[in-house]
């Protein structure tokens, strides 16, 4: 288990939460979320310290080549891909989730290869971003997703929109334009295409939830 030593983890505070820099946006508000629900989260670029992680957490926006270029620029990819491999909790927001994936439509570019299928544009005719609340439909229960009452509202602030391959764990879907898939589980490794951070105190919940998945990993 990466970053177990062992010891059972009581609370969020004993976690080693490892948020990546890779100069990619909404680092200081998922940290403060992090803070608030308990945690003491490490914002660091350094790869290194995924290796010590109880749970890594990948926020981001804006564009998705030049985040993957800030990831592989850092030497990020293999130390992600290694830590989800291994089953570390991993969390995913936003930009986090569509990186995911095996390519995306922007710029026609490689992402992390670890979920199967492709990021995709919002159809012509739609404002872009979609900015603001919208609704999210849970499709199965996940640890991170629990207590979560359907058709909650969260804050979204997307161009493009992760597109999984079929069953291959999309847990939530939002309707904009057309249905989407706005949360993603399977195992160790979640997503959300929401801002947590951003959503009042439904989001705390997610994160406060992912931080007891986190925990129980870790005992």
């Amino acid at each position: 288990m990466p970053g177990g030593n062992g010891d059972a983890c009581n609370s969020a505070a004993d976690l080693r939460i490892v948020v990546i820099d890779y100069q990619s946006g909404n680092l200081r508000s998922v940290a403060k979320a992090l803070e608030a629900v308990g945690a003491h989260p490490l914002v660091s670029e350094n790869p290194s310290e995924l290796d010590t992680a109880d749970a890594v957490i990948l926020p981001g926006v804006g564009s998705g080549p030049a985040a993957m270029q800030a990831l592989e620029s850092r030497d990020l990819v293999a130390p992600i891909k290694k830590f989800i491999t291994d089953g570390g909790p991993f969390l995913g927001v936003c930009l986090g989730l569509q990186l995911l994936l095996d390519r995306t439509e922007e710029g026609d570019a490689p992402c992390l290869g670890i979920v199967p299928g492709r990021v995709k544009r919002l159809p012509a005719g739609l404002k872009v971003p979609h900015m603001g609340w919208n609704s999210v439909e849970f499709s199965f229960d996940h640890p991170v997703f629990q207590g979560i009452p359907p058709s909650s509202h969260f804050y979204f602030v997307h161009s493009y929109y992760a597109s999984p391959d079929e069953g291959s764990g999309v847990a939530g879907t939002t309707t904009y334009g057309l249905p989407f898939c706005s949360a993603y589980a399977r195992n160790n490794l979640v997503a959300t295409q929401f801002h947590p951070e951003k959503s009042g105190d439904i989001g705390l919940q997610v994160y406060r939830n992912f931080l007891h998945f986190a925990s129980r990993a870790a005992a």
